[in-house]
C-alpha cells in the first residue's frame, strides 16, 4: 500500500470514528444514544428527585447514556415539570429526549397510581389503596385508628367512612399507610375548600358532616344526571317527616353490597335501616365524589318524594310527588325485570 493510500485510510478511520462520537454528543457535550430504545425496565423517581438525582438514576438503569443528555433535554421541554415522584416503565438505550417525553405520558406511570372511585365502601377503599401500594391492610387498619391526626376533619369524629377521597393519585414507592392516608384525607381537604363546604352546608341548615351523608346516599342510589334530583328527594322526605327507606343504607348496615334485599333482611333492626328509622344514617355509608357532594349542597328545586330507577341498564330513573305515581313507576320497575328473565 502506497503513503497516500495508508494516510487516505487512517483518514476515513477517523472521520468514521467523529461521526460515530457525533452520533453520541448532545449540543453541551453530554453523551446520548440515537435511540428509540428497546426493550423494558422500571425506574423509581422517588420523592424529592432533582433533575441530576431522576437523571443519574437513569443512567444507572441504562435508560439514558448520561445525566447531562437528561438534563439538557429535560431543560429544552417545559412540560418535564410534570415528572414526578412515581414508578415509570422505561426502555433501555433511549434517547434523553425519548426518555423525557415517555416520563411525562401518563401511561408510563399507569402502575404507580392509586384510582379509588366514587362510591367505594371503607374497607374496599382500603383493598384498593393496600393493593395499589403494597402495604398490608393491617397496616391501614392500625393507621385509621390516629385519623384526627392525618387530616380527618374533626367533624368526622374519628370516622374515615365517607373521607378517603375518590380521586387519582401518583405514588412514588415510598409510601406508609400513613402517608398514603394522610394525602387522601388532603386531597378531601382540597375538594372541600373548593366546594365551600362548611359555609354552603350552613346554607341549607345542615353540618358538613351530615352534608357528607346525604352525599353518599346521592352517591348509591343514582346517575349523575340525577344526583340534584335525589338529593331534593331526600330533603323533601326529611322536612316531611318520612322515613328515607334506602335499600342501599340497609345494605350498608347489614354489611353486604347487592340492593336486591329479602323480605327478612329489610326488617333486621341496624342504624343503617332508614324503614325503621327517621332522619339520616348514622355516618356516610361510601365515599361521595365531588359532584355527589355539590349535589347535596345545591339540591335541584322540586317537591318530588319518591324515585324508581325503571331500567337498570340504562339508569332511567322517574321522579314522583304522589304514592300513586311511585306505584305506577314501580310497575314499570317491576315489568323491566321480568323481561330480564
Amino acid at each position: 500500500m502506497t503513503a497516500n493510500r495508508r494516510l487516505l485510510a487512517v483518514i476515513v478511520s477517523i472521520v468514521a470514528v467523529v461521526a460515530l462520537v457525533a452520533v453520541f454528543i448532545t449540543t453541551r457535550g453530554s453523551q446520548d444514544y440515537p435511540g428509540p430504545g428497546s426493550g423494558s425496565t422500571t425506574v423509581i423517581v422517588v420523592r424529592g428527585d432533582s433533575l441530576s438525582a431522576i437523571g443519574n438514576t437513569l443512567v444507572e438503569a441504562g435508560v439514558v447514556a448520561s445525566t447531562q443528555a437528561f438534563i439538557d433535554a429535560a431543560d429544552a421541554n417545559p412540560r418535564s415539570r410534570s415528572i414526578g415522584p412515581g414508578s415509570y416503565t422505561m426502555l433501555r438505550e433511549m434517547s434523553a429526549a425519548d426518555a423525557v417525553a415517555l416520563m411525562i405520558d401518563p401511561a408510563s406511570r399507569a402502575a404507580s397510581r392509586l384510582v379509588l372511585p366514587e362510591g367505594l365502601r371503607l374497607p374496599q377503599s382500603i383493598d384498593t389503596a393496600s393493593k395499589a401500594t403494597g402495604i398490608p391492610v393491617p397496616q391501614f387498619t392500625d393507621a385509621l385508628t390516629r385519623a384526627t391526626s392525618l387530616g380527618l376533619p374533626a367533624y368526622a369524629n374519628g370516622n374515615s367512612e365517607g373521607f378517603l377521597f375518590p380521586a387519582s393519585y401518583d405514588l412514588a414507592g415510598d409510601e406508609t399507610a400513613e402517608s398514603t392516608l394522610r394525602m387522601l384525607y388532603a386531597r378531601f381537604a382540597t375538594a372541600s375548600r373548593q366546594l365551600n363546604l362548611k359555609a354552603r352546608a350552613a346554607q341549607v341548615g345542615r353540618t358538613p358532616y351530615e352534608i357528607m351523608i346525604i352525599a353518599s346516599l346521592v352517591q348509591a342510589e343514582g346517575n349523575p344526571t340525577d344526583y340534584r334530583k335525589i338529593a331534593r328527594v331526600i330533603y323533601n322526605r326529611l322536612e316531611s317527616g318520612m322515613r328515607l327507606e334506602f335499600d342501599t343504607s340497609i345494605a350498608y348496615g347489614l354489611g353486604i353490597t347487592r340492593v336486591s334485599l329479602t323480605a327478612d333482611q329489610l326488617r333486621t333492626d341496624t342504624p343503617y335501616n332508614t324503614r325503621l328509622h327517621g332522619g339520616l344514617p348514622p355516618t356516610p355509608i361510601n365515599s361521595p365524589g365531588e359532584a355527589a357532594i355539590n349535589a347535596a349542597l345545591d339540591p335541584a328545586a322540586g317537591s318530588w318524594l319518591y324515585f324508581v330507577t325503571v331500567n337498570l341498564e340504562t339508569g332511567e330513573t322517574k321522579f314522583a310527588r304522589s304514592y300513586a305515581k311511585f306505584l305506577e313507576y314501580k310497575a314499570q320497575l317491576q315489568a323491566y325485570l321480568r323481561n330480564q328473565g
